[in-house]
C-alpha cells in the first residue's frame, strides 16, 4: 500500500507513539517489579517471623523449596536463579 501524500501533523505520530508504547512498557515493567519484591520481602518475613516465634529451623526451607520448584517451576527460578536444584545452596 503506497500512500501519494500523507495528511500535515503525520510525520511526528509514529515516533511519537512508539515513545509513549516504549514508556507505558518501562511503567508497567517497574510495577510489575515492585509488586515481585514486595511480595518476596513479605515471605522472608513471614518465614523469618514463624522461626522466631514458632521455632522454625532452617530445615523448612528445603521442603519449602522442594514443593514449590514442582507447583512454580519458573516463578522458582526467577527468585532463585542460583539454586539449579532444590537444596543447591540450601542448609
Amino acid at each position: 500500500m503506497t500512500f501519494e501524500r500523507m495528511p500535515e501533523g503525520y510525520g511526528a505520530l509514529p515516533a511519537d507513539l512508539k515513545q509513549r508504547m516504549r514508556a507505558a512498557q518501562v511503567r508497567a515493567d517497574l510495577a510489575v517489579n515492585r509488586e515481585l519484591v514486595l511480595l518476596y520481602w513479605q515471605i522472608g518475613r513471614e518465614i523469618l517471623a514463624r522461626q522466631a516465634q514458632e521455632g522454625w529451623g532452617a530445615k523448612v526451607i528445603t521442603p519449602l523449596l522442594a514443593r514449590y520448584q514442582q507447583e512454580l517451576p519458573q516463578e522458582l527460578r526467577a527468585v532463585l536463579p542460583q539454586c539449579g536444584a532444590v537444596g543447591d545452596g540450601v542448609k
